[in-house]
This record gives structure tokens, sequence and C-alpha cells, in this order.
């Protein structure tokens, strides 16, 4: 029986040498909740200045929160590495039953560095570490069939994860994920090819611990509200039905839906792509991570025909989410469920970023439209919107990194528009491809200045959204401390390790209510200050690897399209980042004292 507050240890796996040890850091757990606040705190330990994000001394950091295993929706782990892509700070979350796992395991954290000579992957438990040969599995077709058979080996007791990525991980695709669960990733900013880096083909946790805590009966009361809000009220019942997709219609109505490389911000396949239309066609069932009552994952059923027996079919269960629908669909003007579905299919077996996926071929195809790349360097392939069968294709040759043009989007389109040209209209904010939301000034000011350069740092759509309704106008100014503001709070969250979803209900309040249940005593105030400390360590390791507000690129494609808040000017953007990074120094300063 392991005490729920009592998240202290850490485990070291030094795959050169196939060894591993165990360190007991409960004060740094205490001083940053778990998560992400521990994870930057390790890897700005374990990552040396100017370390190459390939190289074998580079760190892979999977950190959990004094939530998981305790409160409902806490089912994250955040996982945190130097980026492939940006060359700096890369942070990924995801859900499945990795978190729970984790922490049933007894672990807080878990850091890998090294490089093993072999194909290997781990299974990790409360006895320890095993180094396992995966050569047989190296260079298979399919994620899911590595998944299958990793599953079958490692029967045993308790909650178990699989964490594993596929060819393009191997291949070294900077934006390369890590598939969990079948149906969850650690997606974006190429935390796949940090494994392939290190010829780690997955991880496998099983964790039979129990948890225990001080106060029973307060925590009961607590976990008792918590539950009836997630699944008695409205505030998740969206999630549930529709998932995510439930964006596409409002957004396509709004004019906020990025299409054919945001050439429009419009999808004429919206309606058949919405997340009604989805669920009532193509849903075969839904799924929950670890620990959470909703069920927002919804997976489609899709019949193919098998390839050599065109008469026999096979049905293949695809997740769908919104942002590989706009990632894949809109940007690429796929209006066919059916090729919608199966090119995603192709990418998650292949192991690829959706997002950065589908940005790099929209990008790509513009350039193919304009004449600045033609078939002589994409291999014979012509591209088009809407075609699916020939993005499959070319996903193929991504992830096989097939010739010098794939090499290049494989390292994505900030590199891809360096090399051939089209900057203009390459959509990456800081390095990383643009998420799914063309909603106003404050949407793209927060994919720059975010940490991650991510609509999930600080949802600056949503500020956007807010302000539409309210009816009013913000200065950049406001805009960079409103975006400051949420971005602190988010901090606190993914160290606890909260799904975002539950932001609406874990309020500074009712955090620090939580963790009195849990014997940890901490005020909103108290909260409020370690996220901005997170925060701050943050942007010290992006500053330490190079980056610069002053380097940011503001692609001129943002600017040309309306918003539903007119026209976002460089301008407008250029002061909202001089303003938040004034607003983050002053604090960097007034806390270091």
């Amino acid at each position: 029986m392991t005490e729920a507050s009592s998240l202290s240890r850490v485990l070291y796996v030094d795959l050169s040498n196939k060894r591993y040890w165990i360190k007991e850091r409960g004060d740094l757990f205490k001083e940053r909740l778990g998560g992400a606040g521990v994870a930057i705190r390790l890897l700005k330990e374990e990552c040396k200045e100017g370390t190459d994000p390939l190289a074998p001394e580079s760190p892979i950091i999977l950190c959990v929160g004094y939530f998981n295993g305790v409160f409902p929706l806490a089912s994250k782990t955040v996982a945190m590495f130097k980026s492939p892509l940006t060359k700096n700070l890369g942070e990924s979350h995801a859900g499945g039953r990795c978190g729970v796992a984790m922490r049933m395991a007894g672990l807080g954290g878990i850091v890998i560095k090294g490089k093993s000579e072999i194909p290997v992957y781990l299974v990790v438990n409360d006895e320890g570490v095993r180094f396992k040969d995966a050569s047989a599995l190296w260079g298979m077709n399919s994620s899911s069939t590595v998944g299958r058979i990793i599953r079958e080996r490692e029967a045993g007791a308790g909650i178990r994860a699989i964490m594993r990525i596929g060819r393009a991980g191997e291949n070294l695709v900077s934006y390369a994920g890590v598939i969990t669960e079948t149906f969850r990733h650690f997606g974006r900013l190429g935390l796949g090819a940090v494994f392939g880096s290190k010829k780690l083909k997955a991880i496998v946790i099983h964790g039979r611990a129990s948890l225990t805590l001080r106060d029973a009966r307060g925590y009961r009361e607590v976990y008792d509200e918590l539950f009836r809000n997630f699944t008695k009220t409205s505030l998740m019942k969206k999630y549930h039905e529709l998932g995510t997709p439930m964006n596409v219609l409002p957004l396509n109505a709004a004019n906020s839906l990025p299409s054919r490389n945001l050439q429009r911000a419009t999808f004429e396949g919206a309606n058949a792509l919405s997340g009604e239309a989805m669920s009532e066609r193509y849903l075969g069932r839904r799924a929950a991570c670890g620990h959470c009552p909703v069920s927002c994952i919804h997976i489609a059923a899709l019949r193919v025909p098998y390839e050599t027996e065109s008469h026999f079919y096979k049905t293949k269960m695809i997740s769908y989410d919104y942002e590989p629908i706009y990632a894949l669909g809109s940007m690429l003007d796929i209006r066919s469920p059916e090729g919608f579905l199966q090119l995603m299919d192709r990418v998650e077996e292949l192991g690829l970023d959706a997002m950065s996926t589908g940005v790099a071929l929209a990008w790509a195809t513009e350039c193919m439209e304009k004449g600045i790349v033609g078939p002589e360097d994409t291999g014979g392939i012509v591209l088009s919107w809407g075609d699916y069968k020939t993005y499959i294709k070319a996903v193929e040759r991504i992830a096989g990194v097939k010739g010098e043009f794939y090499e290049a989007l494989g390292k994505g389109v900030e590199y891809a528009s360096s090399i051939y040209g089209g900057e203009e209209f390459a959509l990456a904010f800081g390095g990383n491809e643009m998420p799914g939301y063309h909603c106003g000034l404050a949407t793209h000011l927060g994919f720059l200045v975010g940490a991650r350069h991510s609509h999930l740092d600080n949802a600056g759509y949503a500020i956007d959204q807010k302000l539409s309704v309210e009816g009013r106008r913000a200065e950049p100014p406001e805009l960079a401390k409103m975006i400051f503001e949420e971005e602190c709070w988010r901090q606190v969250l993914s160290s606890l390790v909260v799904c975002f979803f539950a932001r609406g209900v874990y309020t500074p309040e009712v955090v620090s209510k939580c963790l009195t249940a849990m014997g940890i005593n901490l005020t909103p105030e108290d909260l409020k200050k370690v996220g901005e400390d997170i925060l701050r360590e943050k942007y010290e390791f992006k500053f330490r690897e190079g980056f610069s507000f002053d380097g940011l690129r503001v692609p001129k494609r943002v600017t040309e399209i309306p918003t539903p808040r007119g026209f976002v000017t460089e301008k407008d953007l250029r002061e909202g980042i001089k303003s938040f990074e004034e607003l983050l120094k002053k604090r960097m300063s007034a806390r270091a004292q």
C-alpha cells in the first residue's frame, strides 16, 4: 500500500549500459506537484546546454503528478525532451493508461538516456526494469501490430500501458510521435524521433500498487463532488457525445476553420466530417483514459477491402478528433470521411504526428500548385487537394525518408520552406506546425508565445471567442496578459496531471481543496505562484537553447485571411509578443529575487 501523497521515486535508465536505478526526489515533487513542474526541472538537470536532440545523452523524461490515480480526469502523462523539430523545449501529454500505470508502479518519473546497440523495449514494474530485444519489431509496417505482439508477450497483473513508435520514429522524422494504448499519443514535437535515436522501440509499464489517503472521509467528499460535476451535469456531456469533433461546425460557421493551407477559413466538407455526421455514420465505440468517466475518445469503424481480395472486407478501428480532422481533412480539402479515415489510419500506423503531417502536406500541395516544386522533386507524385490516395503515398515517403524533398518535409515546414521557398505560407509558429484555429489576434499570438507553440499552452483561441461573445476588442498588451495568466495556471494543471478538458471544474479553489484532502496545504494564491515558477523554468530552458522572441517568424498567410475578429496584422502580433516578453521577464526577475 502506498500513500497517495508520497510521490517521490524517479527511475533512471541507462540504455547504453543496460542498467537502472531509483532516486528519491520527494522534495522536488512537493515543490512542483509532479508532471510538467518536475519534468522541466529534470530536463534542465539531465540535458546539457546545446545537446543534440537525437544524441545518446539527450534525455527522455516521463512524469505523473499527485492527482494521477487519485482524482477523475487526472489521466495524462507528461513527456519532456529536447525537440528535434524546434531544437528547444519539447513537451507532449498523452492520456490512456500510462499515467495511472506509472503511479501504480510506485513511480513519479522516469528518465531515459543513452543508446542501445540493438533495438530494445523496456518492461517496467515495481520489481525493476527488464531490457528486451526488439529487433524483430523494428521496421514493422504497423504500429498496432507491434502493440498486439507486445501485449501478448508481456501479460501480467495490474494496470498495463504500452508506448511504442512506428517507422517514422525509427527513421528519425522530426515530428514522429509515440503511440500509447492504440488511440492516444505523445504527438507533438518529435518524441518518437528521440525514442528512435536511442533504438528504443517501446516501453511497457505494469502498475500493481494500491493508494491510501490520510483523510479518507475528506477525500471521498471531494471525489464525489468532482464525479457529480463530470457525470451529472452538462459540463462534459459534449465531450462524451461528440468528442472534440463537435468543434468542426461551429468553427466553420465562424470562418475560423483553416482550409487548403489557410487559403480560406471555411471548409466545404465540414458537414461530412462534422462530429455529428461522424458519430451518426461511423462511430464504432467510445473509449476512456484510465480513471476517467467521460469516454471522450471516439473510434470509427471503417470497412475496407483486403488488398488482394477485393470482395472481402476487414473493419479498421480508427480514432478521430478535431485536430486530425482539421489537419488531414480541411487543410488538405479531403471531403470524404472514408478518405480522411484511411489517411488518418496510415499516419497512425506509421507513428507520425497528424497535425504536423497535415500542415506539411498542405504546404507541399500549395508549393506544387504554385510551381515552386514539381514532380521531379516529389518522386513523380502529383499532390492535389482532396486526393487522399496520393497523400497516403506521400505519407509513406515522409515516414520512410525517401528522397531529399521528403527528408526536408520530415523536418517540418519551417525547415522545408527555408530550402524550397514558400515561407510566406509555411504555417509554423516557433517551428511547430499550426493548430486548427484562425479565430483572431489572440489565437496566433498564443501560438507564437506559448512555451510549446501549441493551442493547448494558453488557449488564445478561447480568448478570441470570449471577446467575440462580449463584443469588445482587446489591445495586444491586454491579450498578452490574459495569455500569460492562463498559461501560468495551465502549468499547475499539467503538473498534477489534469486533462485540460476538465479545467472548468479544476479551478484554483477546487485544486486547493483536493490537495488538502491529500494532506498538502496550498492556497489558490500559492498554486498560482507555483504555475509562474514552472513557466519561468520552461523559458529559462528555451532561452538557454537559443530561443528568442525577436527570432519568431510570423507566417504572412495568417495576416492575409480575415478572422471573425477582422484581419490580424504583424504589427499587432509584434506588439503582443513584446508585451508578453516584458511581462515574462518582469515576473522572472521578481521571482529570482
